[in-house]
Formats: C-alpha cells, sequence, structure tokens
C-alpha cells in the first residue's frame, strides 16, 4: 500500500524477451498487484513473465504477481485495458502502468502516486517533453511524430496544458476506471489518447510529472506512416464526441459552433479556389482561421482547471 491506498501495476508486453523479467522485478514493494499481459507474443515473453512471477510470490514482502496471456495479437491498448479491468474487478485504488520493454523509471513511480492519493488528481502521466534536454535526446522523427499526435490530442482532448500523450507511464484513479468505460478502449496505440479525451468528457483532472527520455536497446514497433493517420482519424471521431457531450448535450453551443463555422468555412474557401472564383477565398479562409482560432482559446479557457504540470518532489523525497 502507498499513503494508504493499494497499488496495481499493469505490465503490458508484446514480444519483450530480455526485458519484461526485469521490469516486473523493479517493481517496488509498496505495491500490491502486478497484472502482467502477455499480448500473444512469438518469443519467451510469457515464461519470462511467469519466472519473474514466481519470485515475487515466494516473498511475504511485495506484490502479487497475476500473468495473463492473450489468446491474440490485440496491441497495447488492448492489453493495458486487460490489466484495467482485473484491477477494476479487485477494486485497486491506483493503477499504473509500466511498459514491459524496460524504458519506464521506478524512481519517479511515486511521483505519479502523489496527486492521486491526495486527490489533486484522477489521471497522471509522465511527461518527457517537459524539459528540453530531453527532447533533444528523442529521435529526430520520433520527436516530430509525437509533436504532431501532441497538438491534435490537446484538440481532441480540451487539456491544453498537457503534453506528450504518447508516454504509457501513468496512473489512474479506481473512480476514473469506473466512469470512463474501460471495457471500450480503443485498443491500438492511440489508446492513451482516447483515454484522455474521455476523461474531459467526464471532468477529471489529469496531471503531468517530468520524465526523462530513457532509450535503450528495445525497438518501437510503431509505424509512423499509419500511426499518425489512423490515430488522427480515432481522434476526429472522439473530438465530435467529446464536443457533444461536454457542450451539446448542456446546450452550450458557442466552441462547437465555432468549430463548425471555421471548418465549413475553410472548405468553401477551398472549392470556390478550385472552381477559380478566388476573389474572396483569402478573407473567407482569414475570417474562418479566426473562428477555429476563437473555439480554441475558448475550449481551453473551460478546461484549464482540469490540467497542470507538477514538478513537486514525491512525498518520499521531501521527507
Amino acid at each position: 500500500m502507498y499513503e494508504g491506498q493499494t497499488i496495481g501495476v499493469v505490465v503490458p508486453a508484446y514480444d519483450e524477451e530480455g526485458f519484461v523479467g526485469d521490469v516486473i522485478e523493479s517493481v517496488p514493494t509498496s505495491v500490491d498487484r502486478v497484472y502482467a499481459v502477455d499480448d500473444h507474443s512469438t518469443d519467451g515473453t510469457f515464461r519470462e513473465m511467469r519466472e519473474a512471477a514466481a519470485t515475487w510470490n515466494e516473498r511475504e514482502d511485495g506484490p502479487t504477481v497475476d500473468t495473463i496471456r492473450h489468446e491474440r495479437n490485440r496491441g497495447v491498448g488492448g492489453a493495458i485495458k486487460t490489466g484495467y479491468l482485473r484491477a477494476r474487478q479487485d477494486r485497486t485504488d491506483v493503477t499504473v502502468v509500466m511498459a514491459g520493454d524496460g524504458q519506464m523509471e521506478v524512481e519517479i513511480f511515486d511521483r505519479l502516486l502523489d496527486p492521486i492519493v491526495s486527490g489533486d488528481a484522477a489521471y497522471v502521466k509522465a511527461n518527457r517533453f517537459a524539459s528540453d534536454d530531453d527532447i533533444r535526446r528523442m529521435p529526430r522523427l520520433r520527436r516530430f511524430g509525437n509533436r504532431v499526435l501532441e497538438f491534435l490530442t490537446r484538440i481532441a482532448s480540451g487539456y491544453w496544458s498537457t503534453g506528450d500523450p504518447q508516454s504509457g507511464y501513468t496512473a489512474i484513479s479506481l473512480e476514473a476506471l469506473d466512469t470512463v468505460d474501460i471495457d471500450n478502449l480503443y485498443e491500438y496505440y492511440g489508446y492513451c489518447n482516447e483515454l484522455l479525451v474521455r476523461l474531459n468528457a467526464r471532468e477529471f483532472r489529469v496531471v503531468d510529472v517530468p520524465r526523462p527520455v530513457t532509450y535503450g536497446e528495445e525497438q518501437s514497433g510503431i509505424s509512423l506512416g499509419s500511426y499518425v493517420p489512423r490515430v488522427s482519424a480515432m481522434l476526429l471521431r472522439s473530438f465530435i464526441w467529446r464536443l457533444k457531450v461536454r457542450y451539446l448535450d448542456r446546450r452550450v453551443r458557442d466552441v462547437p459552433g465555432l468549430y463548425v463555422l471555421g471548418c465549413c468555412g475553410i472548405v468553401l474557401a477551398a472549392l470556390a479556389r478550385g472552381l477559380g472564383r478566388s476573389e474572396r477565398t483569402g478573407r473567407l479562409a482569414r475570417n474562418s482561421m479566426m473562428a477555429l482560432v476563437l473555439a480554441m482559446l475558448l475550449d481551453r479557457a473551460r478546461n484549464g482547471h482540469l490540467d497542470d504540470i507538477n514538478s513537486e518532489p514525491s512525498k518520499k523525497d521531501s521527507e
């Protein structure tokens, strides 16, 4: 337990032999239960999970480790969903996600927990973009892809101050797990982006904590050529859904109206230019962009109280 609350850790893994065992063994003794989920790996990942689980389960201190193997590959979001559902079933107060590739620093584990156990947040993300030095350490192509998804996720989710939405090192409260329809969570790599949209729709507070960038021998399985378009399409659907839940269902129409006005104006300007009627397209395009910017500013103002960046040390660090 940590500060009187039960702690769970989900360890999703696909073909992470040589890494996942060390991740499970590195879990702090304050953790009550580990949900190690093998997403139908083709190597010795599950065997390594079970060996690490046996080591923990023979000890009197530390967590109980449950190992779970998918019958088919469902994607990282599917593996995390499986862990979340088990943690929700066990009524675990706070659930942390630590990827099975060994990139997530156990040194900042408590910093993910503190905003939730203190009641300041329902969801906490480790943010690799909080420091300019750490940003420069990220491979250029990966940095560009993350920046694009960060901007699109801010628009879609309404969390305008938090960054690095692709960071999988997170913690979530039991209340949030009970509320945001985890059962139907997107199962591809964009699960973390969609989860933010769902959290905002229910007005849960999200806090970022800085983390360093760590790259080792592991290889990313993400292809930006398919990943960015696929996740962008999901974000568009989620964005429209959020506008409905947060605004239209409450008969608040200014933000959705400005977004619609701006998008329609840009489409009309593009059509007019294509038809050779460009005399007024410049003004229409400018006014449409102003409508979109105003929609974003209003949306940001309405959601400013729901996100923050926490650079304070953990409770244990300050003792």
